[in-house]
Formats: structure tokens, C-alpha cells, sequence
């Protein structure tokens, strides 16, 4: 069976490697562990890195993280649905929000359970996903400031989530002065300014944040020592804190092209043949994991001339042609995988799950 591992040495240096930019700039963060899909053996090792602010867009997996440990705060970073009102008040600390009515019933619930509930309000700022639009955001708070058992801790914004927009100081000023002037209007004090991210990251690298920004959330870059400027890595952080691991069930030499007339596969591909693979052959090797799991597009291979050539539901096909390892059939291939890959992997039930040093 496949198997994914969490290095926990490579997610420590990562952990420790941002932490220190951020203390270094005055700035507080939050672990983002939607990735991890709940599992509780990997969000066990994010507590004990010593983060003591999680967040996620599932309210289950936050569940899990306050059965691990109460006192980490929980953010819930998408705007609450209704139906969820109740539990998002009993297991998040904190949520995103961009609706009054919405509100109104947090507002309720936090009541009825005799707790505080802290919002964060997110504000459109080009990327199209959630937010209140600019305009309309002092009206927006006057309405909701004075709502009980609500407290407004902060005002954030998303950006290349939807439309690939990207962060600029510019944009994150204009958050900056979006708090000044409800602060001053309202003689109310916001403590964040929740305008960080992974994408975000590079900004504070380069010396190019706003200090308005005093808050990050961060996912990628942890599990990933992703710069999402460049498509990069980060310099001085891990890349592979995730390997998956898949088990060779077939190995033959076959032909380069099928054979036949060509239709539509269960994915709705049609295959293209190359004029210069025909008669051609190639060792292919299949491995028990498939498009259940994963997108060969978020595949890469760590050993050199190994090919993703393509997935059926249950099985993953590549070409061996160019690797000097003498492959057989048992042996394992590794891979490391890009963020939705990752995310794909995590939330099966037919991949296992380890921790590793």
C-alpha cells in the first residue's frame, strides 16, 4: 500500500526558520493546517513545534486540534455558514467574517455559550474571493462593533487565492490605513492587521512589507519552503518535509503508443500519439495509487529519468526508460508532491500516514 510520511526534523527547521523572521519583525502568526486534512498525528507534531495559534477552513479538524490542546487559539478562515454557527463558536476562537446577519447569529451563539468570540474582518482587495468591499467597510463596522460577545480583533484580506492576483505594499498600505481610519473613527482599537500569508512571505524577505502588517497566516511556505513570487524556494528552508511512497505492481517493457481506435478515457482525455514514439518501446512500471489520490500533474518524481506518464483511478503509470536504477516489481518509488497533491494524499483513507525524523 502507498504511504505518505511528515519528516518532522525538516518541518521543525521550517517552523523555526520562519518564527525567527517573524519575531525579528514584530509579528504574529498562525500555523495553517487545512493541508493536514485533521489528521491528528500531524497536528500533534504542529503543537509541539509550539505554535500557539492554528488555523483552518474545516471545522473539524480545528475540533481536533482543541482535543489536543485547549489553550492553542483557533481561527477559522473562511466566512461561517450557518448551519455551522454553533460549532464554530465552540471550537474556533476566532473566524473570518463579511456578513452582518451572519454575525448577528455568532453574536447569539457566543451568548448562549458565555464566551467571547473574536472576528476578523476580511476586505476585498482585488482578488474577488471573500471580503467587504472598501466602500461600504466603515458602514459594515458601525453595524457589527457593537454587536455582544463579539470582539473585532483585526482586519485581513486574501490575495492570489482565486484570480492569482498578487500581494503589493501598495495593497497592503491601503489595509494599513483601512484599520488607522476605523480606529479613528470609531475610537476603537483593531490589534491586527492580518494582511500575511505564504505569498506574502517574500515581501517581509525583501524588506518590502508595510509595517501596518502584523500578522501572517502561513501554510505552504511551512510544509513547503515555497517563494510563491518566484515559483521558488525560499533560501535556508526544506522542501520536502512530504514524500509520498508507491509500491511497483507491474513491470514490463511495452509499447511507447497504444494500439487501436482512440476515444475518450474515464477522464475524458484523448491520448495524442508522437509521430517519433511509434515503434517504440519503454519499461513501464504501474504503482498502487491513482487519480482517487492524486493528479499525476502534482507529481515529481525524486529519482532522475522516472516519468509520470498517466492514472486511472486506482493505478499510476510510469516510464522507466531513463532511470539507472534497476527497478523490480515490490520495489518503491518516491516522490515529493506539489500542495494539491499533498492536500489530495492527506484527505484519502487509503494512504497511510507516518511520522518520520
Amino acid at each position: 500500500m502507498a504511504y505518505i510520511t511528515l519528516n518532522r526534523t525538516k518541518l521543525k527547521h521550517n517552523y523555526d526558520f520562519l518564527n525567527s523572521r517573524f519575531e525579528q519583525n514584530n509579528i504574529e502568526w498562525g500555523v495553517v493546517s487545512k493541508l493536514l486534512c485533521g489528521n491528528r498525528t500531524f497536528i500533534e507534531e504542529l503543537i509541539k513545534l509550539g505554535t500557539r495559534e492554528i488555523h483552518d477552513s474545516r471545522i473539524g479538524n480545528l475540533k481536533v486540534v482543541k482535543s489536543i490542546n485547549p489553550d492553542v487559539q483557533t481561527v477559522y478562515i473562511k466566512p461561517p455558514a450557518k448551519k455551522n454557527i454553533l460549532k464554530i463558536v465552540k471550537y474556533a476562537d476566532v473566524s473570518f467574517n463579511t456578513e452582518y446577519t451572519t454575525m448577528q447569529l455568532l453574536s447569539k451563539e457566543a451568548m448562549r455559550q458565555g464566551k467571547v468570540h473574536k472576528v476578523i474582518i476580511m476586505i476585498e482587495m482585488g482578488d474577488l474571493r471573500e471580503g467587504v468591499v472598501g466602500d461600504h467597510l466603515l458602514e459594515f463596522y458601525e453595524q457589527v462593533f457593537e454587536l455582544p460577545n463579539l470582539e473585532i480583533v483585526g482586519l485581513g484580506t486574501n490575495l492570489n487565492c482565486l484570480n492569482g492576483v498578487m500581494p503589493s505594499p501598495d495593497k497592503l498600505v491601503q489595509l494599513s490605513l483601512y484599520k488607522e481610519l476605523v480606529e479613528t473613527k470609531f475610537n476603537k482599537k483593531i490589534p491586527w492587521v492580518s494582511g500575511g500569508t505564504s505569498v506574502t512571505f517574500p515581501l517581509l524577505q525583501r524588506k518590502l512589507l508595510p509595517k501596518g502588517v502584523n500578522h501572517f497566516r502561513i501554510g505552504e511556505t511551512l510544509y513547503f519552503g515555497a517563494d510563491l513570487f518566484t515559483g521558488g524556494t525560499v533560501e535556508g528552508m526544506q522542501t520536502d518535509v512530504f514524500k509520498l511512497y508507491a509500491q511497483i505492481i507491474e513491470l514490463t517493457q511495452k509499447p511507447k503508443t497504444p494500439e487501436g481506435e482512440l476515444a475518450e478515457n474515464p477522464s475524458g482525455e484523448v491520448f495524442e500519439i508522437r509521430q517519433e514514439d511509434i515503434g517504440k518501446t519503454s519499461y513501464r512500471a504501474i504503482v498502487d495509487i491513482g487519480l482517487l489520490e492524486i493528479a499525476p500533474d502534482f507529481l515529481i518524481p525524486e529519482e532522475k529519468g522516472v516519468t509520470v506518464i498517466g492514472a486511472s483511478s486506482d493505478m499510476l503509470v510510469l516510464d522507466l526508460g531513463n532511470s539507472d536504477r534497476n527497478y523490480q516489481v515490490g520495489d518503491i518509488v518516491t516522490f515529493q508532491m506539489k500542495y494539491m497533491g499533498v492536500l489530495g494524499v492527506l484527505n484519502s483513507d487509503y494512504i497511510e500516514k507516518y511520522v518520520v525524523e
